[in-house]
């Protein structure tokens, strides 16, 4: 399989305890995707370079209030087929979710696209 760079660099961080900061928290809005409320937190790995020139994305789910900062583990990536923004997947240590139970998390926005939960 030929991986797309946003995939190979979010590898790099699967098992591993992440910190992450967040641009749209749990309530927030965003105009460009039409998302009234935010239903999980979502940012970014501080220091990371991902191929859109951004940091790496990533949705911190298992955790309902609006936070800033946080720290987790990464058990998941959102791989896009059709974009190369891939997003972290990160928990409170010892939450656990399915493939399934992470993509109805995710589908307010990865709706928009070719989403797939990748673990390993």
């Amino acid at each position: 399989m030929n991986e797309s760079t946003s995939l190979k660099l979010a590898r790099t961080f699967l098992g591993k305890r992440v910190e992450l900061e967040f641009d749209q928290q749990v309530g927030s809005s965003y105009e460009p995707h039409k998302i009234d409320s935010y239903p999980i937190n979502y940012g970014f790995v501080p220091g990371t370079l991902a191929p859109d020139g951004d940091p790496l994305d990533a949705y911190l789910l298992s955790v309902y209030e609006p936070l800033e900062k946080a720290e987790g583990v990464c058990i998941a990536i959102i791989h896009r087929r059709d974009d190369d923004d891939d997003k972290l997947v990160v928990v409170p240590e010892g939450a656990e979710l399915t493939d399934e139970e992470i993509m109805n998390q995710v589908s307010f926005q990865e709706h928009l696209y070719d989403s797939v939960v990748v673990r390993k």
